[in-house]
């Protein structure tokens, strides 16, 4: 495949690389590994530059397939992975360099994308005529708008910080609204996606990795729920709630944790009883992210609410959100080697670009 066939079939899910990296970087910050953390986070910034730019170009030259794809009840919720993508990194960028100018950047950047992006899908999944049943047309994937609203509350409470009053008032309202919406979009899509997993026929094909974040999108949750509990001291109405917003974000960090034995078990159900094939698939990426985000919410709740006896969890779940990490990018690197071997042999046979 050339690269120009590679750019007009880009999945705009891509993003989710982003995320994983950006995610594992910041667990790892707060696990203590200082030099994997930074590491990480100068390979997330080449990575998001580089699919921005190949975004761009699929945008500019492949409108028709771009389209295609936000207008497709199984593709479009991929659009979310930039939103995400980009607040993670910027959350990296505050909490490993303390460059805030940068992480604000990102967060215009990122919210600018959430309004665009939101209504752009649910407006044009809305007024279409043609829909596919539930069974073909939801996933774990959707949760993914989901993480978008929360990542867009963590940047907010801790740009937050940064700001005067009355304007660390106005940034910490806006952090409390996102992570409540949020929370209130996982209650409506998870009843659906938990109706269409007990409910109708899954194939080991239907159960693809995205179905991890039915578990990643209560992680974020938490840890945009601990963050508000930090900033209570800066916001009247964050320590009026101060209760409300505690109980939520251990609702929200023991849902997470519930979800982990059951996912883990359908993923054995799938490679080990269906045997289906393990083979690198950029899916995947949607898989790390939610083990990183356990890893790092479960640290950042327990620091913030004195649950000193959780810490054993995160402490042994940065080792597997590593080893997840690193195991997936060891396949996009093989995938993109064989790739580029594949592109150099059609333009020696003078295929070209």
């Amino acid at each position: 495949m050339s690269l120009k066939e590679e750019v007009r079939d880009l999945p705009p899910g891509y993003f989710a690389l982003v995320m994983a990296t950006g995610i594992v970087s910041i667990a790892s910050e707060y696990a203590g590994f200082r030099t994997i953390a930074v590491m990480l986070l100068w390979l997330n910034i080449g990575q998001y530059l580089i699919l921005c730019f190949l975004t761009l170009w699929r945008l500019l030259c492949y409108r028709r397939e771009w389209i295609a794809d936000l207008l497709d009840h199984r593709t479009c919720v991929g659009f979310f992975t930039m939103v995400a993508g980009t607040c993670v990194l910027g959350n990296q960028f505050v909490q490993l360099t303390g460059s805030y100018t940068t992480a604000m950047v990102l967060w215009g950047f990122g919210l600018l994308l959430w309004i665009v992006v939101t209504y752009a899908i649910f407006t044009s999944l809305t007024i279409k005529e043609s829909k596919p049943p539930l069974d073909q047309g939801i996933s774990g994937g959707w949760l993914l708008a989901i993480v978008a609203t929360q990542a867009i509350a963590i940047l907010s409470a801790l740009l937050s910080r940064q700001f005067v009053q009355p304007y660390r008032l106005h940034i910490n309202f806006l952090a409390l609204s996102m992570w409540l919406w949020g929370g209130m979009m996982y209650i409506w899509m998870i009843s659906l996606i938990f109706y269409r997993y007990t409910f109708f026929r899954l194939s080991p094909g239907d159960l693809s990795p995205p179905y991890w974040i039915n578990m990643g999108a209560m992680a974020i949750s938490t840890l945009a729920g601990s963050l508000l509990l930090e900033n209570t001291p800066h916001a009247w109405f964050l320590q009026t709630l101060l209760p409300f917003i505690k109980g939520f974000t251990i609702f929200f960090w023991a849902t997470g944790t519930w979800w982990i034995p059951m996912l883990a078990i359908l993923a054995c159900w799938r490679h080990i009883y269906k045997k289906f094939p393990l083979v690198y698939d950029h899916h995947y990426w949607g898989a790390v992210f939610p083990l990183g985000m356990y890893t790092a919410c479960t640290f950042k709740m327990a620091q913030v609410m004195n649950l000193d006896f959780l810490m054993p969890i995160p402490r042994v779940f940065i080792y597997v959100a590593l080893a997840a990490w690193t195991l997936t990018f060891i396949g996009l690197l093989r995938t993109l080697i064989r790739k580029t071997w594949l592109f150099s042999r059609n333009v020696q046979a003078g295929q070209g670009i």
